[in-house]
């Protein structure tokens, strides 16, 4: 039998290797977007955020982890990772939106609080890394260097979009018997669920909770807008 993967540590070596990695990429990003090879990063970003979902399908698969739990990109940060692959190719204003609030407001806190068994050299310690890092950065990336930052009405159409998203996979758990989205069960690891109230009540704590963050960071932008 193969040895069993070592058990992943939040803020242990291999975590703040990957926080400086991401950083470094951050910089990278936001330097290559003021030469001529922009467009090559970006779609180069793009290509790897729309090939994290095909990708965890195989890894999973050859691990022996594919599940109904992990089988369907149904986890907000999945949901992130696809808008800003279609962000980065697209440059459409609603993809923008999206990865920029899904990204900072979740996706974010899955980079420095991660719900993560796999340690180092385990594949899906990759797999989830290149997600739970990529997005962040695409986050700031459509903000700052592509300029695509949330027009009137952001908060409600994103908003709307995340109900919308809540509901579908509210039905695929009833049906399935999995937690995506942590709505039956909260993460293993310390995180904001602990915060939100005893489980079911958690999921309308996250909903009002979400709106209160995308607010937050649409506030910069209503006030550059009227700048």
């Amino acid at each position: 039998m193969p040895p069993a993967a070592p058990a992943f540590h939040p803020w242990g070596t291999s975590h703040q290797i990957v926080l400086a990695i991401v950083a470094v990429v951050m910089v990278l990003m936001l330097v290559l977007a003021r030469t001529r090879f922009a467009s090559l990063a970006e779609r180069t970003l793009g290509s790897q955020l729309l090939a994290i979902y095909p990708s965890g399908l195989i890894i999973h698969g050859l691990c022996g982890s594919l599940t109904a739990q992990t089988m369907l990109p149904l986890q907000y940060c999945d949901i992130a990772a696809i808008a800003g692959g279609l962000a980065l190719w697209t440059r459409r204003q609603f993809w923008c939106e999206v990865v920029y609030f899904f990204g900072i407001a979740g996706t974010l806190q899955g980079l420095l609080t991660p719900a993560l068994i796999y340690d180092f050299p385990d594949p899906r310690f990759f797999l989830f890394f290149t997600l739970h890092g990529g997005v962040p950065v695409t986050s700031f990336y459509v903000v700052s260097a592509m300029r695509q930052r949330p027009q009137a009405g952001a908060v409600r159409r994103v908003m709307g979009f995340s109900l919308g998203w809540y509901a579908v996979t509210a039905l695929v758990n009833l049906a399935l018997g999995t937690n995506y989205a942590f709505q039956c069960q909260k993460p293993p690891q310390a995180s904001l669920f602990d915060h939100l109230g005893p489980i079911p009540w958690h999921n309308g704590s996250a909903m009002l909770l979400g709106l209160a963050i995308y607010s937050l960071l649409h506030l910069p932008f209503v006030r550059w807008r009227k700048a």
